[in-house]
């Protein structure tokens, strides 16, 4: 029988000293491999690989892309690219984001489900939002283990809850429990795998960068009546698991949570409208003064009756733009 020898742990904000205390408590004839998947700014290098390295005995580098799985070794997923378990090596996949992001835990816990079944251990530690808790529903769905960072634990509790929710977990421990129950579990029998939806294999080519499709995606999701905020497509209900998800037919990806929780681009959004509204209020009223100085009455109380209605749309969004900047303030106060 084949042991529990593929560790995949995702984590987000606040993640990065839980993964010291589980990388430190690993020893050295470790013989599973693990992979490590954190949310990365495209804006800055990341140290995380560096940092874990210095953290325990294990050997700690950032996934390429074809490499073949090894035992005894930690993969950091780098920058700007969703880590992939799959046909015993590692793919690098520039497929769109999901949940805001790229990597995303998701594509990587759904990729070792799909390809190593019950053998996954999934762990999700602290962070804020979501992701993570579909992939931990398909590891848990194929047989394999699901973990998560005890919510009173966690820095950020909100992935931890939202798998929680999501996952009949098979254990919630606090950081400095998770590397010894991670060795632990590794030396356990896997047991027999169940087999992933097809939606499940669906997912992962999408992370590779394969095509979506309207008639393959509608296999798996609804249409619903809302539309994605970074392409502005329709998107689709992703169906029969947990949390609430949709995917656009290009392909990027949203649990509920994150569309509702979408302040930054609607605040984009906005003030894009607001720009264009004021610019066709001073066009307009330039308009309205060359019709004055020219002579023609009528037409300068058109161009001045357009202002007006121009300028009340400008108000408008001044007024939306006001209100969601409050909400995202009372919100990071409370998350404070």
């Amino acid at each position: 029988m084949s042991k529990r020898d593929i560790v995949a742990i995702g984590g987000s904000a606040g993640s990065a000293a839980a993964l010291r205390k589980i990388v430190a408590a690993l020893p050295l004839d470790f013989s599973g491999s693990v992979f490590v998947t954190v949310h990365i700014p495209t804006t800055q290098p990341s140290h995380l690989a560096e940092v874990l390295g210095k953290s325990g005995e294990l050997p700690v580098a950032i996934a390429l892309d074809g490499q073949p799985i090894e035992r005894g070794q930690i993969y950091v997923a780098p920058m700007d690219r969703h880590m992939l378990l799959m046909n015993g090596a590692i793919r690098l996949g520039a497929g769109p984001r999901e949940n805001l992001v790229r990597p995303s835990i998701d594509p990587m816990f759904r990729s070792a489900a799909m390809s190593f079944g019950s053998r996954v251990i999934g762990v999700v530690l602290s962070g804020l939002l979501n992701d993570g808790a579909s992939g931990l529903f398909a590891i848990k769905s194929a047989g394999g283990v699901a973990i998560v960072q005890h919510p009173l634990d966690a820095q950020e509790s909100s992935m931890p809850r939202a798998a929680l929710e999501a996952v009949d977990v098979d254990h919630a421990a606090r950081a400095d429990e998770l590397g010894e129950l991670i060795a632990s579990l590794a030396r356990t029998e896997a047991g027999p795998s169940r087999a992933v939806p097809d939606s499940v294999a669906f997912e992962v080519k999408v992370a590779c960068g394969g095509r979506v499709g309207s008639d393959t995606l509608h296999r798996f999701a609804s249409p619903a009546t809302l539309t994605c905020p970074e392409c502005g497509g329709v998107l689709s209900e992703v169906q029969g698991e947990k949390p609430l998800r949709f995917r656009c037919q290009i392909g990027h990806a949203y649990t509920a949570e994150e569309l509702a929780d979408h302040h930054e681009l609607l605040d984009e959004a906005i003030g894009v409208a607001m720009r264009i509204m004021e610019e066709r209020v001073t066009l307009v009223r330039r308009m309205a003064q060359d019709a004055r100085e020219t002579g023609r009455k009528a037409v300068a109380e058109l161009y001045d009756t357009r202002a007006a209605e121009y300028r009340r749309y400008a108000d408008t969004l001044r007024q939306a733009a006001q209100i969601s900047m409050a909400a995202s303030r009372e919100a990071n106060e409370d998350a404070a």
